[in-house]
């Protein structure tokens, strides 16, 4: 027996123990993140699976894994089929799962620190047919067979100055005060640890990639505001940055602070805050005020000053994955290197800035067939070697106190087969109909995901991802509310309006099963646009981008881009080259100004 089967096994012992009959396993904690602590990814420990997003549900008598579109490969590579079913979202979903597998009179249980409340209303509804019972657990029987479970991380925080985030704390808090104000509420809990982070301008060192730290908030009416972490996390610096209007309390009195709101109106946000939360308001006799989280829509539009530390955190960005580039493509060929040896290359000049914090989230350093996973991991027993023949693809970024990067580009390692070049100028095309977008003020990003498509459906291809995700400001690489993204593909369609000051990814792809991945990843700004023959009132708006790297000449032919496109390949190198050239050795610079050299007509 493996040891994730000895896991599956442990845990249905576990379950009848605790009288259940079920028990659902998502990969989140309890502040609904994307990317969690490693004592939050019971996922992983239970069944294998290395991606950032999915779900199990272990019954008695059966398992399954959920995943979107993005692991339908990684999945199967990860997960014994033998122990587990594969269940693809959205087209499934848990409840439908749980109404069709669930015995009748069973008892699922969930842990209400995971969960939304819509999501257990949905789920209760789903097993009423089975004459079942959705049961909140007072303690997760995942953890009572971890016996090696992490403790949550003890790093300290950090204050994130003024001069890189463009607004003091205390006017973020007047700004919230004057909401709640609007509400009529007395008091928010925001549980979204880059809210809070963002919110206090302070930042931590808890989860990977991201620079948060395990802690709630509760800011009151007068912007007064209860921070709950762990004291030992707080230094004197952070508190004189944090001043007397917010008060430092132990994390593991949150709980019980929420029964204490008796009689007082208190806003959560019924999609990112968890079930146990507005359980606990409720049960002291709170009236819950049912509103998104408004930090993040404040987060989301980007001041000027965050916009100009996000350009010069590009540049070094650039300039470090530029070097890289050069390196594959010098180096690889030989087939001396291997996947996790240029994800090492790539850190390693990332780190020779002398600014970098952290990876903005796991590199995805893949060859050959394993590019056509969108979110491959390489671990040692995946790694392999960068080989002749094939596509090189490289998706990575850079945490630095000004910024949050996020780029992907491609390499032939050798000369790439016609394919190859059909399809990445194809995936080129879809990048740069987003690229050279204009669009009217209140376009929701949703509508705009269509636009990448259209060079890949005209062949009859596509890709089974969003065309672009929100990113923060030293803060999550993935950020909403706004995303590009069409109802049918993970995640679901996004509906939020884009606004001036917004910045999103814009990251095509196409991936060929077996063989070869491609993807064009540049982060752009969401800017005003003048048209001079168009309505003088209706406001209109357009992406400038803001990554700086070559896309690789020798993938593109050129007799698939229109001249308008051409000449949009060619400005962004001219501005790639005059930017990067001056930071670069002579014999980089050298070897960028011929990658940028303009598209022969």
């Amino acid at each position: 027996m493996t040891d994730h089967a000895a896991r599956l096994a442990a845990l249905r012992d576990q379950l009848s123990r605790q009288q259940l009959d079920g028990f659902v396993v998502p990969l989140t904690d309890e502040h609904l993140s994307e990317y969690v602590g490693s004592y939050a990814r019971r996922l992983g420990w239970l069944t294998g699976f290395g991606g950032s997003a999915g779900t199990a549900v272990v019954l008695t008598d059966r398992a399954a894994i959920f995943i979107d579109g993005r692991y339908t490969i990684q999945v199967r590579e990860e997960v014994a089929a033998a122990d587990w079913d594969y269940v693809g979202i959205p087209e499934h979903s848990i409840a439908g799962w749980l109404a069709d597998h669930a015995a009748a009179g069973a008892r699922i249980g969930y842990d209400p620190w995971l969960h939304t409340a819509a999501w257990v209303a949905a789920t209760t509804q789903a097993l009423v047919a089975r004459d079942a019972t959705l049961v909140p657990v007072d303690a997760n029987p995942v953890d009572a067979i971890w016996t090696d479970r992490p403790a949550p991380s003890p790093a300290p925080l950090a204050v994130q100055g003024d001069a890189v985030a463009g607004a003091t704390s205390a006017a973020k808090r007047a700004d919230l005060a004057d909401w709640l104000a609007r509400q009529g509420a007395d008091a928010i809990v925001l549980s979204a640890l880059d809210s809070i982070a963002w919110l206090l301008n302070i930042r931590g060192a808890d989860v990977d990639h991201t620079p948060v730290a395990l802690s709630f908030a509760i800011v009151h009416a007068d912007g007064a505001t209860d921070l709950y972490v762990a004291p030992g996390k707080v230094g004197d610096a952070v508190r004189q940055h944090l001043g007397n209007s917010v008060r430092i309390r132990d994390r593991a009195a949150f709980a019980d602070a929420l029964g204490r709101f008796g009689g007082r109106r208190v806003a959560i946000d019924p999609n990112g805050a968890v079930a146990a939360i507005g359980d606990a308001l409720t049960a002291g006799g709170a009236t819950l005020v049912a509103q998104r989280d408004p930090v993040l829509l404040a987060k989301a539009i980007k001041n000027p000053v965050e916009v100009s530390g996000h350009r010069a955190a590009s540049l070094r960005d650039g300039a470090a994955l530029t070097r890289f580039l050069h390196w594959v493509e010098t180096t690889c060929p030989a087939g001396t290197e291997t996947e996790l040896s240029a994800a090492d290359r790539l850190l390693a000049l990332r780190q020779e800035t002398g600014l970098l914090i952290d990876t903005s989230f796991s590199t995805i350093s893949a060859t050959g067939a394993h590019g056509a996973i969108p979110h491959y991991h390489v671990t040692a027993e995946s790694n392999a070697p960068i080989l002749p023949g094939q596509l090189f693809l490289i998706d990575s970024g850079g945490q630095y106190a000004d910024g949050t990067t996020d780029v992907t580009r491609v390499m032939p390692i050798g000369a790439p087969t016609p394919e190859m070049r059909d399809r990445f100028t194809r995936v080129l095309k879809a990048h740069i109909a987003i690229a050279t977008a204009v669009f009217p003020d209140g376009t929701v990003g949703g509508h705009l995901d269509a636009f990448a498509r259209r060079p890949l459906w005209e062949a009859g291809l596509d890709y089974g991802h969003g065309t672009g995700h929100g990113i923060g400001a030293s803060l999550s690489v993935h950020e909403g509310p706004q995303r590009i993204a069409a109802p049918n593909y993970p995640g679901g369609q996004s509906l939020e309006p884009l606004r001036a000051g917004m910045m999103l990814s814009n990251e095509p792809g196409y991936y060929k099963a077996g063989e070869y991945g491609i993807r064009i990843e540049n982060l752009v700004l969401v800017e005003p646009r003048t048209i001079p023959s168009g309505d003088p009132d209706r406001a209109m708006l357009g992406f400038t981008t803001l990554t700086l790297a070559p896309i690789e000449r020798t993938l593109i032919d050129p007799s698939l881009l229109t001249r308008a496109e051409r000449e949009w390949v060619d400005a962004y190198h001219a501005g790639v080259a005059s930017s990067l050239s001056p930071v670069l050795s002579s014999a980089d610079a050298a070897w960028l100004a011929a990658k940028c050299a303009p598209l022969p007509s």
